[in-house]
């Protein structure tokens, strides 16, 4: 299937009946509105669920991994999996990893990815987005959120690349830190000029050489003006990223607005989520937005 840039995707204006959503898995290249070529894949909702809470047919999931991470890799394709359980979902590569154009930029420019696929998931004529981000990737969808709201200063107002509902798993609430030695390392793979070399040919994942200019708005600083849209923060108690200051922080940010769960064991991202936490965020989705 092929797509047309980001801003520029048609969404249905009556809902789809259930036959139009129940189709087979769709892949194609997005380009964002800065021209970078997105991996993007469409899955629709399971057949067999879990008869608890069954799938929306009008909610549609966009997944942002982690860093380092893209489409195919297993412990995306493992959150794919989970959540067709409850709708349908949309994962695509960030700019620079796996199959997608250009050169990573740590969370900065990855807005505009995640605009283009949640563009294209309401182009399947689903009413209900909801963006789940992990690591990176949920730093991504505070800002996406908060970037396209209902309105606001600084803000674009709601657009065809808003969202329903956030999930934020695993997330910083400010930059530059590196007050863990993941992070530390994390640091010299981005900053220098052999570790991105590592990244390229280790992890697969093309980090841009140039320093953020100017400086994103932070997650915690995004947070405030994601209002009125539900927000899910959580983290795990034994991240070895991010301690719990940074989710406390996000959760204070967001007032009652948001909601926080700590989770006890839980290590980092994508591959710390259990299937059973998996389950528990699908289902406050469909409460939340489907």
């Amino acid at each position: 299937m092929s797509s047309t840039p980001a801003g520029h995707v048609a969404r249905s204006t009556s809902r789809p009946h259930s036959e139009t959503l129940r189709r087979a898995p769709s892949r194609t290249f997005l380009t964002t509105r800065d021209g970078v070529s997105i991996d993007a894949v469409y899955d629709p909702p399971a057949v067999v669920y879990d008869a608890s809470a069954p799938p929306s047919l009008d909610l549609v999931f966009v997944i942002a991994h982690g860093f380092t991470g893209d489409a195919d890799k297993p412990h995306v394709r493992r959150v794919v999996e989970a959540f067709t359980q409850y709708g349908a979902v949309v994962t695509f590569s960030f700019r620079g990893h796996g199959a997608s154009g250009g050169h990573s930029t740590v969370g900065d420019r990855e807005v505009l990815d995640l605009a283009a696929a949640v563009e294209w998931a309401r182009g399947f004529g689903h009413g209900c987005v909801a963006t789940v981000g992990f690591s990176m990737g949920g730093s991504v969808v505070l800002r996406h959120a908060a970037l396209h709201g209902p309105g606001g200063p600084g803000r674009e107002g709601r657009t065809e690349a808003s969202t329903d509902a956030v999930v934020s798993v695993s997330a910083p609430a400010r930059w530059y830190y590196r007050g863990t030695a993941p992070m530390r390392k994390l640091h010299w793979l981005v900053t220098r000029p052999e570790g991105r070399l590592v990244g390229r040919y280790g992890f697969h994942t093309r980090i841009h050489h140039r320093e953020w200019d100017p400086v994103p708005l932070s997650p915690v600083e995004a947070v405030p003006q994601i209002a009125p849209t539900p927000l899910l923060i959580v983290h795990g108690d034994r991240d070895g990223y991010f301690p719990l200051d940074h989710p406390r922080m996000l959760a204070a940010a967001a007032g009652e607005q948001g909601e926080l769960w700590i989770e006890g064991g839980m290590g980092h991202a994508e591959h710390a989520a259990t299937d059973e936490l998996l389950a528990r965020i699908g289902r406050w989705v469909v409460a939340r937005a489907g």
